[in-house]
């Protein structure tokens, strides 16, 4: 009945790639961004060799697409979580342990350093009910402004 000689063109599939990455702007979730990019690994395969046929083209095309989208979820993604606490309420904080690297003095506080940052930042000034040494490790019992309330760990 109906009769179409449609080749699609490397150009086609570069449109269809520029699209889909396009979307990604209203939808933020990742996921259509590598089928687009898939896409245009197609539009570069079928620049290079225009006799590709169409079922190769799609192959190329899952094959591509699922292939960028395991790499974003298994490789990429986890290096771009935020391991600081930043943010994140001061209850969360609670029990972090760090190292004394000033001991306070009657006028002065002292300072702890973490081995990851807390609040953002990896050395505070702390304030402690006890006396401590150069070196002791301490654990956090609440923040308080731009100072820790700390006690002596273990």
């Amino acid at each position: 009945m109906f009769d179409f000689d449609f080749d699609i063109a490397y150009w086609h599939w570069a449109v269809l790639g520029m699209l889909l990455v396009g979307f990604e702007i209203f939808i933020p979730s990742f996921t259509v961004l590598w089928f687009g990019l898939g896409a245009l690994v197609v539009a570069v395969f079928l620049y290079l060799a225009p006799e590709l046929a169409l079922s190769w083209q799609l192959f190329i095309w899952s094959v591509f697409s699922v292939a960028f989208g395991f790499g974003w979820f298994k490789f990429l993604r986890p290096l771009m979580t935020d391991k600081t606490k930043a943010g994140i309420a001061h209850e969360a904080i609670r029990g972090e342990v760090g190292l004394v690297i000033k001991c306070a003095t009657p006028s002065t506080r002292g300072r702890v350093r973490f081995t990851t940052p807390v609040l953002g930042d990896d050395e505070w000034e702390f304030i402690c009910q006890r006396s401590l040494d150069l070196g002791d490790k301490v654990m956090i019992r609440e923040a308080s402004g731009n100072t820790l309330l700390v006690d002596k760990a273990g």
